[in-house]
């Protein structure tokens, strides 16, 4: 874990458990480095976007999956 005062430390963590990989994690990094942090923006950008994909597929699953409990408890089959 890095230090409370470790401003690239706190950031490449926070990078890790956001889950972007590491060519993304590099990435930031090398923008941080440089004082460049507003071009980090478009990389987490996408990375959200790829998040949200994955909850809304997950969403799906979770709905079919209620309307079939859903039916079985009705005994509609």
């Amino acid at each position: 874990m890095a230090e409370a005062s470790d401003t690239l430390g706190i950031l490449y963590q926070n990078l890790l458990d956001a889950g972007c990989d590491e060519k993304t994690a590099e990435c930031c990094m090398a923008y941080a480095k440089c004082g460049e942090w507003r071009k980090m923006l478009p990389l987490l950008s996408k990375h959200k976007t790829i998040l949200l994909e994955t909850v809304h597929a997950g969403q799906k699953q979770i709905d079919c999956l209620d309307f079939l409990i859903y039916r079985i408890n009705r005994e509609d089959f």
